[in-house]
């Protein structure tokens, strides 16, 4: 009773309001943030310059840069595979070299027509829309006209199909991000077409095999 019980204080809290006028110290580390009457916290003990400890207390992110990293998949269509998944599914250049049907791969000379083979039987028409249309502006009623696929069932070419996309671009793009998909526990095998030249070309059919 001869000393006085010291009394706990804690930490304590000094609270600024910053209007538009903001100093030029918390400007400059503060440039994303609104100027709208943001309260900033500083703990009693702490330097403003010194970034180290509880110092400033910023806004949470926005979640802008999220939407950012998924704005190219929103821009395709629903009903056509994201890139996503067609990365999920894709086997790494590693996995590939463990397949014979990728043995000498070569993609081809660069054209608007892609040639894909080792599909598995029950794939159809359908299933290859699915994956490369996303390749394909359907608003465009040029580009949807260029969109053909040519799957073929019976025969030696059983198992094979023929793309035909709106431009080179396009179908280097398919070729690059499509190669490797396993589609039906099998992986695709997709090269540029290379019966795309012109017909006029007399010595075409004395190149092709």
């Amino acid at each position: 009773d001869v000393f006085e019980q010291p009394q706990h204080v804690g930490h304590k809290k000094i609270e600024f309001h910053i209007t538009t006028d903001i100093p030029a110290v918390l400007q400059k580390n503060s440039e994303k943030e609104e100027k709208d009457g943001k309260r900033v916290y500083l703990y009693a003990g702490t330097e403003e310059n010194n970034n180290t400890g509880f110092g400033r207390i910023f806004p949470a992110p926005s979640s802008n840069d999220k939407m950012e990293i998924e704005e190219e998949d929103d821009e395709i269509p629903s009903e056509f595979i994201s890139r996503r998944d067609l990365e999920k599914n894709r086997l790494s250049r590693e996995e590939m070299e463990k397949f014979s049907v990728f043995k000498n791969y070569e993609p081809g000379n660069p054209n608007c027509r892609i040639y894909v083979k080792n599909l598995a039987k029950q794939v159809q028409e359908k299933d290859l829309k699915f994956i490369f249309g996303r390749y394909v502006d359907f608003q465009s009623e040029v580009e949807r006209n260029m969109f053909d696929i040519r799957l073929m069932k019976e025969g030696r070419m059983k198992g094979q199909a023929f793309i035909g996309l709106p431009n080179e671009k396009a179908a280097a793009k398919a070729l690059k991000e499509a190669n490797g998909y396993v589609l039906f526990e099998k992986p695709m095998v997709v090269q540029f077409a290379r019966s795309a030249r012109p017909k006029q070309d007399p010595s075409e059919g004395k190149r092709k095999k």
